[in-house]
């Protein structure tokens, strides 16, 4: 068993992945608190192994990717306390399947893209257009060899509704429900229309794009908590795998473990 944890800015995702292939994943989520002390940490993480009834000794390794660089430490310390062994880390510099040579500094690229690339690359038919959605929404693309080609990034979902609502006196903050008609009079309907069709249709025409600058179509996969709410109103083919961070972590941590 490996524990796979993935750290965003908003959540921190702990994966307990049951076998060596990735099938059998059970996820859960801590909140992202800069407060917090690495035994506090540890103790949540020992918490949720004991929910699954599992053990310290039943662990083979673990892996973490962060983006928050000033938690990393704490969450390493973390996981060497509730389990006894240090995680591998993701960064550029290690072993994968994908290449990095496009980038000028490898080993500062964000390591949930490089996960995303990685599992999409080996899992789905490339080119593959990888799109994650969380606190930012991200769209990576890799090529037929594997090469990393870049990407871009763009508010996530919630932190535009947030800016939305912050930013005018009378739009209250909306919840993520199903969308009515694209043309609505109630307010808080125009809204949720406005920013799951204006999501889908964003996402639709930088796949339009992203395919044009490449000359070639891609297949599209989406993860990330959010993207269930937007994914199923895109006009453009784009398949859905809610696990698909975790499967990366996995096989990074393969490819990079010690003996």
């Amino acid at each position: 068993m490996i524990l796979a944890i993935d750290m965003g800015n908003t959540n921190i995702k702990v994966g307990l992945v049951w076998d060596k292939d990735g099938e059998k994943i059970n996820e859960e989520r801590l909140m992202t608190d800069y407060n917090k002390t690495s035994m506090e940490y540890a103790l949540m993480m020992m918490s949720i192994m004991d929910y699954y009834g599992v053990k310290k000794e039943d662990f083979d390794g673990a892996v973490l990717s962060s983006v928050v660089p000033p938690l990393t430490g704490v969450i390493e310390t973390a996981v060497k306390k509730a389990l006894g062994l240090s995680p591998v880390i993701v960064n550029g510099g290690m072993k994968m399947s994908i290449s990095l040579d496009k980038f000028p500094i490898p080993k500062i690229l964000g390591a949930d893209l490089i996960i995303g690339a990685e599992a999409g690359f080996r899992l789905y038919k490339p080119p593959v257009i990888i799109i994650s959605m969380g606190t930012a929404t991200t769209l990576s693309l890799v090529g037929k060899d594997g090469r990393f080609e870049g990407g871009l990034i763009l508010p996530g979902l919630k932190t535009s509704i947030s800016a939305l609502a912050s930013g005018t006196a009378q739009l209250p903050e909306i919840d993520l429900s199903r969308p009515g008609s694209v043309i609505t009079v109630d307010t808080m309907e125009s809204m949720r229309s406005g920013i799951i069709y204006g999501s889908a249709s964003q996402l639709d025409g930088l796949i339009k794009r992203m395919e044009a600058e490449l000359g070639e179509t891609c297949t599209v996969v989406a993860t990330g908590g959010l993207a269930r709410f937007v994914i199923p109103y895109c006009s453009h083919p784009v398949q859905m795998d809610e696990k698909l961070l975790m499967k990366g972590l996995l096989m990074l941590y393969n490819e990079n473990k010690t003996a």
